[in-house]
């Protein structure tokens, strides 16, 4: 039987002459888990990144008279007084009611009134990544006097999908520029301390050893509780990530370590080095492409970790602040009896976090599997 007979062969010989990045994406597309997360995980960074035209208000705008507000469910199917129906997206109206004995206000259905949306409509203005001013919103109501809620309104009546969104950029960019920063001095350090040893080595992983022998937790909160109370939210922002990376690269380094001595002393790292090429070179050209599966999998795996470290400090009180919009922020906020009782939408946050951290764990151990060649000459 000849390869144009049967396709399988045409798919084994075209794998075969594949380049290594052309098979990791091969690998990676028959992860299924992986590829749900690696959309999941674009989906949210493309709602921080445009998180000004998704959310339909101003995070920050309260209205005194829908404090608790409950969610109100989005409708398409609209009937007139007469039993016709049209398309035409809405929420149903709702009026607080007061009781008289315990004066606890309760939302109820407003049959009579219905709030019409319209999508890319006009509402509150904004600075589109603080450069380009616009006013549209991928759902607005047609009414800009009115407001829908639909996953309802916090202790102040703000809208909490509007806050949400907006602490998805937060949330989700301190993970990967924490994530960034560990990375560059997991792999310098551990590099330098695998690639020379002697007292180089010696240094280093004294280091290691002293912040490994430290208690996380601990230390992530004496140091957050020492930064001052009189500082911005930016600058708040820029010192929690920088905190969070100083913790998260010693695994790294250690793992970068192990292997830059096993590989220092292999053929083609002797070839290169007797070959005249300069330290960075042998380094990122022959050394870091042969660990490069570990590294995919350390990033995409430390970020979760760093979103629950983010979330966890902020809901203790000694991470990011408001008016800073965060999930974590948003988590403190919700740490009471009453929004236990009356008003558990205050908890979505913390389903948006599992959802970040699940997604990110099936990339990353997507990307782990697709680009370790064992793992596929197992598979």
């Amino acid at each position: 039987m000849t390869a144009a007979a049967d396709p399988r062969l045409l798919t084994t010989s075209a794998e075969d002459q594949a380049s290594q990045w052309r098979l990791i994406w091969i690998a990676f597309r028959r992860h299924r888990l992986a590829m749900t997360g690696a959309i999941v995980v674009l989906s949210l960074y493309l709602i921080g990144a445009f998180a000004e035209f998704l959310a339909p208000f101003d995070p920050n705008a309260s209205s005194a008279k829908d404090i608790y507000h409950p969610p109100q469910m989005l409708r398409l199917i609209d009937r007139d007084a007469e039993g016709g129906w049209q398309l035409r997206l809405h929420v149903e109206g709702m009026k607080a009611q007061r009781d008289k004995f315990t004066l606890e206000t309760t939302f109820i259905p407003d049959s009579g009134k219905k709030i019409y949306l319209s999508i890319f409509g006009k509402g509150d203005p904004y600075a589109l990544w603080g450069l380009i001013p616009m006013e549209r919103h991928l759902l607005a109501p047609v009414n800009q006097e009115e407001h829908f809620y639909l996953l309802g309104a916090d202790r102040l009546g703000r809208d909490m999908l509007s806050r949400i969104i907006h602490g998805t950029r937060v949330s989700m960019s301190i993970g990967l520029i924490g994530v960034g920063m560990s990375l560059m001095l997991g792999l310098i350090l551990g590099g330098l301390s695998g690639y020379y040893g002697g007292v180089i080595d010696m240094v280093v992983q004294r280091v290691v050893e002293l912040i490994l022998s430290l208690p996380t937790i601990p230390l992530w909160l004496g140091l957050s509780a020492a930064l001052p109370q009189s500082w911005s939210p930016p600058q708040r922002y820029f010192a929690i990530t920088v905190i969070l990376s100083l913790v998260a690269w010693t695994e790294l380094a250690r793992v970068v370590r192990g292997r830059f001595l096993a590989l220092r002393n292999e053929d083609f790292v002797i070839s290169a080095r007797l070959d005249g090429g300069s330290t960075t070179r042998i380094i990122f050209r022959h050394m870091m492409p042969s660990m490069m599966s570990h590294i995919i999998a350390s990033v995409t795996l430390a970020i979760p970790v760093m979103i629950i470290a983010e979330t966890s400090l902020s809901f203790l009180g000694l991470g990011l602040m408001p008016p800073t919009i965060s999930w974590g922020v948003l988590l403190k906020e919700a740490q009471n009896i009453r929004s236990i009782a009356q008003a558990p939408w205050l908890f979505a946050p913390g389903a948006a976090v599992c959802l970040a951290v699940l997604s990110l764990n099936f990339l990353g151990d997507g990307l782990r599997d697709a680009a370790d060649p064992y793992a596929q000459d197992s598979r």
